[in-house]
């Protein structure tokens, strides 16, 4: 007989082979290669990445600006991943785990330059010119007819892969631990349940409204739920500040230790690199999607403001992340406990910590199942067209629901699996598009060193 915890075991094994040294090749090899090819865009570039943030920017017909766009993704991004993941991360890989996810987050700059500037110069328009990307799109208007499959291929990936598998059952598991202290429903299942359900209602709210009402969200949600997060941890940092070089210094012996031969140093580089793919999304082709919808028309620009969203989430928020839990948390647990470690970790550091870090990891997922309700239907748009498409949407909200009941370990393995299913076309198309990166680039910053660009001229 079958059961759940079997169909867990095979996902997870498909999930390893696929998500091993394949993506760790596609996303760490293929951005290096970008990287360098770019000559270290991510690197050189940044001051006018910053600049191009600053600049004001109004949204135009039924679209979004660049900031709004950056604001959605890092909503995205900025999720479970980075409290549920750099856990996870520790557990299996250790300390030296998040300096490959620094690694990643170096690399993933530049990955997400390309993304922003492919998404601006091969985005379509609906009948009333709104602008829409992704992909699907760049590989429809930038390579030849004979990549078309791989567009729709990437579609379906997405319409899975945004499903907020892992934010609504770590969102759950966290919500269980703590209401499940104050509360008389001794029924573990039956709490889940009222708890999908009140997520899904709360999501619905906001996604209903489509990607304006999103980002509008997301403007406001992601400087507090990031500002705030930043005061607890610095917290824990101050008051644990005798530690500090001692877990600095591991992260960084651990990520070369040899002690245990190569296969462990590449086991924890993959481990590193798995995480840091569902943190940040560089290569995964989503931040594309909400990028395309831009107002902006300078591709270059869209790029630049693009390439700060790994900085922020897999640089900031899951340095934050680590150094609290390598302070005052217990890494050696057996198995996948994912936020359980994490708020373990504050509740010891923190009066009532756990409480807090529970309201700030429910601002973190829901921003990102805002996000990716839009990008999936994007992906469906796609395949379907729009009116069909719609009904994505409460198939989105109904499998809240679902996923906030699944066990953690298949959880894990389907978000990994469909991550790497829509990394793989979306990496590959970066690298046949990126001369054409190059040229815009080039073009860019020529004329950028002659004249102060015109911004009304590029965004309306």
């Amino acid at each position: 007989m079958i059961s759940i915890d079997n169909i867990g075991g095979h996902i997870t094994s498909v999930a390893d082979a696929v998500c091993g040294y394949p993506l760790f090749f596609t996303l760490i090899g293929g951005g290096l290669f970008l990287f360098l090819y770019s000559g270290m865009i991510s690197l050189r570039r940044l001051p006018e990445a910053l600049s191009a943030l600053r600049t004001r920017q109004e949204a135009g017909r039924g679209e979004i600006s660049s900031a709004q766009a950056l604001a959605s993704v890092v909503a995205a991004t900025v999720g479970m991943g980075n409290i549920a993941g750099v856990a996870i991360a520790l557990v299996m890989g250790g300390p030296g785990a998040i300096f490959w996810m620094w690694v990643s987050a170096l690399v993933g700059m530049c990955t997400k330059y390309h993304e922003g500037v492919l998404a601006v110069k091969y985005r379509s328009y609906d009948n009333d010119g709104r602008p829409y990307g992704g992909p699907m799109h760049i590989i429809r208007h930038g390579l030849s007819r004979k990549w078309r499959p791989m567009a729709s291929f990437f579609a379906v990936a997405g319409m899975f892969g945004t499903l907020c598998i892992m934010n609504a059952n770590q969102l759950t598991e966290a919500t269980v631990a703590t209401v499940s202290k104050l509360t008389v429903i001794s029924d573990a299942g039956l709490l889940k349940l009222i708890i999908g359900l009140s997520i899904a209602s709360i999501v619905s709210l906001v996604v209903l409204g489509g990607v304006k009402r999103i980002a509008r969200v997301a403007t406001v949600l992601v400087p507090f739920m990031v500002g705030a997060y930043f005061i607890m941890v610095t917290y824990i940092i101050i008051t644990h500040i005798g530690r500090v070089p001692e877990v600095i210094s591991n992260i960084f012996s651990e990520a070369f230790s040899l002690r245990a031969g190569w296969g462990a140093l590449a086991g924890v580089a993959i481990i590193g690199a798995r995480r840091a793919a569902l943190v940040n999304d560089a290569g995964v082709g989503t931040a594309s999607i909400m990028h395309g919808t831009s107002s902006c028309r300078e591709p270059v620009r869209e790029g630049l403001v693009a390439m700060l969203g790994p900085a922020i989430d897999s640089g900031f928020v899951c340095t934050l992340t680590a150094l609290a839990i390598l302070l005052c948390g217990d890494i050696s647990s057996d198995g996948v406990k994912g936020l359980e470690i994490a708020m373990n970790a504050f509740g010891s550091a923190i009066p009532g910590g756990e409480f807090l870090l529970m309201a700030i990891v429910a601002c973190f997922a829901l921003s990102s199942m805002f996000s990716y309700s839009f990008y999936g239907y994007r992906c469906a748009t796609y395949l379907m067209g729009e009116r069909r498409a719609r009904y994505y949407i409460y198939v989105f909200i109904l499998s809240l629901v679902v996923f906030a009941l699944v066990p953690l370990q298949a959880a894990v393995g389907l978000c990994d699996l469909f991550y790497a299913l829509m990394a793989f076309p979306t990496m590959l198309t970066l690298l046949l598009l990126r001369r054409t990166v190059r040229e815009e680039s080039r073009r860019y910053f020529s004329s950028a060193g002659k004249q102060q660009p015109d911004i009304t001229a590029v965004c309306d």
